[in-house]
């Protein structure tokens, strides 16, 4: 996988949900406001460096726990579901593939990244979907995203578990989606 972030930005929405996430928890959000301290995050749709993005994320999962980062990509989830619904990339009671394909074009569209790298869907079945990461998102927040969305179905009993895994040794984070 290609791990650069050179001129890689997106929303900085993302940053201020992560900043959102420890409102009431000083000892964590002083430290994260801490790390933004260089960026103007006054406007939403402004983009940052996903850089900053993935420190702060992967701060939160090494400082506070991989829980807490689950935590916050539904977080982030709730909020890429909302800007899908915004830009009309999906509707009320969308299919988890829909969902999916609207969560690749709203990477597309928030992410500005000259090597277009976000999330491919690898196959799709009746109650299945395998998508693979390719942007350089913590990979552990990305079971709370994937959750988050896929819980905007009509779906019983989502689950996310990984098919691969880059710190496992695959070139990918590969994910299986499944519901009954």
């Amino acid at each position: 996988m290609n791990n650069s972030t050179e001129n890689v930005t997106l929303i900085a929405a993302f940053v201020l949900d992560i900043i959102a996430q420890y409102d009431g928890k000083p000892e964590f959000q002083n430290h994260l406001k801490k790390m933004t301290a260089d960026y103007d995050l006054s406007d939403p749709m402004k983009h940052v460096p996903i850089q900053l993005y993935n420190d702060m994320c992967g701060w939160i999962e090494q400082q506070i726990g991989e829980t807490n980062a689950k935590r916050l990509g539904r977080k982030i989830g709730n909020t890429a579901y909302q800007s899908m619904l915004q830009m009309s990339l999906v509707q009320d009671g969308a299919t988890p593939l829909e969902l999916m394909e609207g969560l690749k074009k709203v990477a597309e569209l928030v992410i500005a990244d000259p090597e277009k790298r976000g999330w491919e869907i690898l196959n799709s079945y009746d109650k299945e979907i395998i998508m693979r990461r390719t942007q350089t998102f913590n990979s552990i927040l990305q079971f709370g995203l994937l959750d988050e969305i896929i819980r905007k179905t009509s779906v019983y009993s989502p689950k996310v578990e990984f098919v691969k895994s880059v710190a496992q040794g695959d070139e990918y984070d590969e994910y299986r989606i499944t519901w009954i």
